[in-house]
Parts: structure tokens; sequence; C-alpha cells
């Protein structure tokens, strides 16, 4: 119950709530911190004056929300949180507010009545969800109390206290063990055994456990929860439009005669039920949790494991190499510590963060769960709706990916030792292990009339080198399967099949140590279609395509089988920089195709055209910073941060023309937001241009700039609004770079010598939200300047 503590302490004064007042917005006060909080507003600003005029009180409340806590802005005066840090008392402010210090704890012998009343046209502002609160000629009183929350708070505090004795022990009495509710006294066991034998009249005797037998027997009995209107009456019926009790003389006087009244018993029970199942529910997450923080540690002393076994091979291989190596053995040592540190960071990290999202989860289940065992139909019910959100949010927070290691524990590096003594400046990791199967992107894949298009991906957590993938379909009737493409692109289209046919795809990737296995085997149907006799081209045809088609998903004929053995004849090609781009194939019939591989016949009928790429992609959550928030399949991005954040496209570009543009959803207050390319490394917490990894231009509401590596160039007029447009052109083929706003270019080439492989990149705060438009024409302005060159 260690964890529901914080549950039961007041936010003012830190201590356990004391006769603690339920709040309109569900919080809790201590009715003196509620007292030493107030604020007095002026006459003019009264309510009724307010309602007058006609203006209401939550708009009065919303213009002036901030003024509550800014002395500086306004003349306010605002409360220090805690007993600790009063209120100082200020003169009249320019806007005639006051604030009135903590009073001072009655005395001993003064009855709370005789406490000074609360001023009139008192304001008061919950310190947890901030919200205003306008007391009316009640006061305080027209706050009801949480009797349900004393109830628990006296019930932890006696689980808490020392321990009971056992009152029949003549010598050094021992602990009781249990206490009889009819005898009245507290027994160790052996007296019970001797004192109370569970025979006889004595059998019929109630037996509880010390703590609950102090409760009963000291504490006196908690008064019932009244009618905060009809402080005589008690409540007898529940309103559910009010969500609240209500008593017999409140129905009498009409204040609820169009809503809907049900009993308060069936009502408390009714909410109990709900509460009890949405417990279930956070259990179930809660439990999870545990297992998940298992599965962390477990993970923490495999990377040690690892880290250690790796280091002392690598220390054993330096150690045999001559005097030149050991300068660069420090600095491998150094990336593998890097490497061991970063992953225990990670992990570490989401340890720390899942412990404390269990602690609260399981000290609001412990807290819960004794509000259920409240008898209290009346104040059970003031608290019920506020605690099933609570449980329903809570459950939601555990959501899908918090449950998910962030960091493997294998360290995907080994040292090769062969390199010649002169080429030791150039010594460094390599990898040697086989890729993991790709992952087919059943939501990129689609077919439209005999054409297919497949995507795939590696997996998210792999870090293991690609150099290529080998796409295999099999004839349309479950014969073997064939080579269609070998290549670096992860998108492919195949025309030239057969219609009304079923064709099954899968994938694997290659780099210098082998080949992955396959993965998952992809089923699909092409389209019916009276003339598919005439088709002449055999069994597949590799095409080119001029534009990636956007086509209807086949989920209707798409089935998941798993894959079975092949094999494949190929020539590896190694490559500079692994490519990500979107490609496709385009058909023609000519001869002269060369795939890069050994068993194609097909291959022979077709012709590869010069290829005119039109990349589809979207934003990448998996590399973004944590505080990008997506929506729309991932094409539109805003940020939770009012700092800049980084988030970059699914796609890679290392040769071609691409052109994307970026749509201005919300621009407030005027900020900075940065559009352009980056590498894969970039930092993410900072304005994109900041390091040397990015080249972006960034621009506000007036103007614009050119940023590489903190560098700012070509300030140029013209900014953007709320519907604008920025297009981003990247031509690597002349290897530029050029920015546009609504079509129009903006400023010079931004960027020159642009070679290796990019991203597209954005950066931007809580004040921007955009999407992205892909798969667009070159704009008039540069095919024009193209044409004029």
């Amino acid at each position: 119950m260690d964890e529901m503590e914080e549950e039961l302490k007041c936010p003012v004064c830190g201590s356990f709530y004391r006769e603690p007042l339920i709040l309109p917005c569900s919080h809790n006060l201590c009715q003196a911190c509620a007292r030493n909080i107030l604020v007095q507003t002026p006459e003019a600003e009264s309510p009724q004056s307010r309602r007058a005029s006609g203006v209401s009180d939550y708009d009065y409340l919303d213009l002036d929300k901030m003024s509550l806590y800014s002395e500086a802005d306004s003349g306010y005066g605002s409360y220090g949180g805690f007993a600790s840090a009063p209120t100082t008392p200020c003169q009249k402010s320019p806007n005639g507010v006051r604030v009135f210090p903590p009073a001072a704890p009655p005395p001993p012998h003064l009855p709370p009545a005789a406490l000074a009343p609360v001023p009139r046209n008192a304001c008061l502002t919950c310190p947890q969800c901030h919200r205003s609160l306008i007391l009316d000629e009640r006061g305080l009183r027209g706050f009801p109390k949480n009797r349900v929350l004393e109830g628990v708070i006296d019930r932890y505090q006696q689980s808490k206290a020392a321990a009971l004795r056992c009152q029949l022990c003549e010598k050094a009495p021992k602990e009781a063990t249990v206490m009889c509710e009819q005898c009245d006294v507290f027994y160790c066991e052996p007296c019970r055994l001797r004192c109370h034998p569970p025979r006889g009249p004595l059998a019929k005797h109630r037996l509880v456990p010390p703590a609950q037998g102090r409760v009963s027997r000291r504490l006196s009995p908690r008064k019932i929860s009244t009618c905060t209107d009809h402080e005589l009456e008690n409540h007898s019926m529940y309103c559910v439009q009010c969500k609240m009790p209500v008593c017999y003389q409140c129905l009498e006087e009409g204040k609820h005669s169009s809503h809907e009244v049900k009993a308060l018993g069936a009502m408390w029970k009714l909410h109990k039920s709900q509460l009890s199942q949405a417990l279930n529910g956070l259990s179930d997450r809660a439990k999870e949790a545990k297992e998940f923080l298992v599965q962390l540690r477990n993970m923490v002393q495999q990377i040690q494991e690892n880290s250690v076994e790796f280091e002392a091979c690598l220390v054993a291989q330096c150690d045999a190499l001559i005097d030149a190596l050991n300068r660069r053995k420090a600095q491998l040592l150094s990336r593998v510590n890097k490497e061991h540190e970063h992953k225990l960071k990670v992990v570490r990290d989401q340890i720390s963060h899942c412990t404390v999202k269990l602690r609260q989860t399981t000290g609001l289940m412990e807290y819960c769960l004794e509000v259920i065992k409240e008898n209290d139909p009346s104040g059970f019910l003031q608290i019920s709706d506020a605690l099933i959100r609570r449980v329903h949010l809570t459950e939601d927070q555990w959501g899908k990916g918090t449950l998910t290691p962030r960091m493997t524990t294998d360290f995907d590096l080994n040292l090769d030792s062969a390199p010649l003594l002169q080429s030791i400046h150039q010594l460094d990791f390599v990898q040697m292990k086989v890729p993991a199967p790709p992952i087919l992107q059943l939501e990129e894949c689609c077919t439209h009339n005999n054409s297919a298009t497949l995507s795939w991906k590696q997996p998210p957590l792999s870090t293991v080198q690609v150099e290529g993938y080998i796409l295999e379909l099999d004839d349309g009737n479950g014969g073997q399967f064939r080579e269609v493409y070998v290549g670096k692109e992860t998108m492919c289209t195949v025309d030239g099949l057969h219609f009304n046919s079923t064709y099954s795809a899968r994938v694997k990737a290659f780099n210098k140590t082998g080949v992955s296995q396959y993965s998952k085997t992809l089923v699909l149907q092409t389209s019916e279609d009276t003339e598919s006799e005439e088709q002449t081209l055999p069994f597949p045809v590799p095409l080119e395509r001029f534009q990636l088609r956007r086509m209807s998903p086949f989920s209707s004929t798409l089935n998941l089988q798993p894959s079975f053995s092949g094999r494949s004849y190929f020539e590896l090609r190694s490559s500079s920089h692994p490519l990500s781009l979107h490609s496709s194939l385009q058909s023609l019939n000519s001869a002269g195709c060369n795939f890069e591989t050994q068993s194609a016949p097909y291959s022979q009928l077709v012709d590869i055209k010069k290829l005119v790429a039109v990349a589809w992609f979207s934003f990448d959550p998996g590399s973004a910073h944590s505080d990008i928030l997506f929506s729309n399949d991932n094409l539109t991005v805003t940020c939770n941060s009012y700092d800049d954040r980084v988030v970059l496209g699914k796609t890679g570009f290392s040769k071609g023309l691409h052109y994307w543009e970026l749509s201005i959803d919300r621009y407030d207050n005027h900020p900075d937001p940065a559009f352009g390319v980056a590498r894969v490394d970039v930092l993410k917490d900072v304005m994109l241009g900041k390091d040397d990894k990015a080249w972006a231009m960034y621009v506000d509401n007036n103007r614009s700039w050119f940023m590489h590596n903190n560098s700012h160039t070509n300030r140029t007029e013209g900014g953007i609004t709320k519907g604008a447009t920025v297009g981003v052109l990247l031509d690597l083929t002349r290897r530029t770079l050029t920015f546009s706003i609504n079509e129009d270019q903006q400023g010079p080439v931004a960027f020159e010598n642009m070679e290796g492989l990019f991203f597209p990149a954005v950066s931007l705060n809580r004040n921007v939200q955009v999407t992205l438009h892909t798969g667009l024409p070159v704009p008039e302005f540069y095919t024009s300047r193209a044409s004029m060159q």
C-alpha cells in the first residue's frame, strides 16, 4: 500500500488530507488549505455584476486564469503551494485583486465554526489542474466533504501504526494476532488457544485482525454525507445529468425537475461495478508491466555479459598487433564502451520510466480497491466518476509500444584483424552477420490489372547492413519461384503478369556475409480480364514504370503463408550508398535487360529505359524525436514541445530528381519551422540545419534563410502563413537543393555539391502542423530553368 500514499496527500500542504473537500474538477483539498489559497475578486467583478452585464463566469476565468499566477504581468498574487511558503498579503493591485495570507491554525479550544468567514466574491484555483472556481454565498460549505477519502486515510494510518500487544500475557506481552469483537480483547496465538478456544459458546465469536479491530474499537463512526444545500438532509437520490447525489428537499424544490434521477443504492452498485471492471483491465496492464520490467532487467545483465565478452575478444586481437595498432585499439575500445553505455542508458531509462508509471498505477489500484470497500453510497458516488476516468486514462497510457524494449542486447560488431600493417589507420568494425528476413509492408502492396507492386523493409531493431534484396515470384500456378528483381530498392512493380491468376511473392536480403531467410510468402490475385489470353509476354516481365501509381490494397485477396525454402543464383555487387528509394518498373518489349541474376531467361525480352522515379513516402515514426505527434497515416506531423524537434521521411535518396511539398495546416505565434534534407544520424532535438548533417531553409511569416552547420545565408523576403505550401526539390543529377514557397522559387539555389544519401526532413514545434505531399511532378520554375540551360 506504500504506492497509494501519494493519493492520500494534499497537493498544497503535502500532508495527509484533513477534512478534505471535493472540488468541481474532482480534485481534493484540505479545508484549511482551501481557505489559505482563496483570492478575493473586486466588487465590480462579482458573479452578480458579471451576470447582469451578460459575461459568464467562465469567460472571466479564462481571461484572468494566467493572471492568478503572474504577479509581474497583472499584479495578482499567488500562493506558494505549501504551508512553508505562505502568501504575502499585497496592497490593492492595479486591477483591484487582493490575496489573503494563509490563515493561522485555530486555537485548540475553538470549534471549527469560530473560524473567520470566507470573504465575499472569493475565488479558488485548484493547485492540480489550475481551474479557477468562483465561490457562492455558501463559501467553502458549498463543496462536499470527501468522507470516503477520510476513511481510506484512517485505515491507512492505522495499518502503519505500531503493532498491538496481547492483553492476557502476564510477562513481556507478545504481539497480538487477533481481536475478538465480542470480548473486545486482543490475543496472541498462545493466549487465544488457551483462553479463547474455538468451541462451545466462544465458537460463535468473530475474530478479526488487530488493525481492523483497532479501527472498529477506537475510531468513532464516520459522519454520513449530507446535502451541501440542506445540511440537515441526507442524500437519498442521484442526479444522472449533474452526476451528484441529491436529497429529497432538492427534488421538492425542483432543482433537478428536468433531470433523470435514480435511486442512490442502485447507482452506488452500478458505479462500483464499473470501477471494478475498469480495474480489471488496469490490473492486467500492471501485470504485463511487472513482467516487462523483469525482461528489461535481464536485458541489462545480457548486455553486460555480451559487453565483457566482446571487450575481451577485442583486447586479445589488439594485443596481437604491433605497436602501431595500440593507438587504434584505444579508439575501438572507446566505441565499444559508448555502444555499451548507450544500450544500458536506453534500457535503464526505460526501466526507470516504466517503474515510475507502474508505481503510480499500483498506487491508483490500491486506492481504488480501498474506495470500493466503502459502504457509504453517497460518498462513493462523489468520487467514482473521477476515479473511473483516471483508471481508463491510466490504462490507455499503457498502450501499444509501452511494453516493448527499445534496444537489443546484441553487439553487432566484430573486429577483422586481416588488414595489413600499412592499412592500420583504416581499421574499423565490420559486420559479420547475415541480414534478418525483410518484412513485407502490406499497406504499401497493391495490384492493378496485371501489375503487382510490392514493398518491404528491414526489421525495426535490425542494425545489420544490407547490400540488396532479391524479389521472387512463382508462375501463377503454384510452380517454382524465380527471381524478378535484384537491387537496393525497397519497392518494385512487376507488370506483364497473367490476368485472373494467383501469384506468390517473397523477398530476402543479402550482404557480403550471406543471404537472409525468406520473408513470409504473400499471395495476391491479379484482375479478371477477357483479353488475358492475348498477353504475349512470358512469365513475368520485370519493368520500370514511369510513374508509381497509388492503387487499392488487395486486402481481400492477400494471404500470408509460412515461407518455404528456395534457392537463388545471383552476383553480389557492392555500393557505397545503400538506397531505400521507392522505385518501380516500366513495361518495354525490347531486348537488352540485364538484372543482377543468372537464372532469368525471360530477362532477354525486355529493356530498361531511363528511370524517372516518383517516390511516395511518409514520415518515419521510428527515427523521429519522441515529442513528434503523427496523424493522417504518418503524413501529418506536429509537436508537443515548444522546442524544435526533427522528423525524417521514410525514404532516402542518393540519385535522381525528387520533389515534395509540405502544406502549413497550422501556424501560430510566428515560429520558425525548417524544411530540407538530412542524414539519418542528424540531431533530432535542435532546429534542422544546426549541425553538419542537415541542409535546410527555415522561414517565419516575413522572410527565410538557408542553414547548414549553423551557418545562416541568403536572407530572402517572403514568409509563410496558414495554408501556404513549401516545396523541396532535390536534384542529385545536378547535385543541388532548391526551395519554393507557394510554387515560386524562394531565393537562389540553396545548396550545391550534394552527394550521398539524403532523407526528407522537417523541424517544428507545437505552434506548427504540416502535411506531406509526395509523388509530385517537377515544378514549372525548375523545368523552365533546365530548358534554358
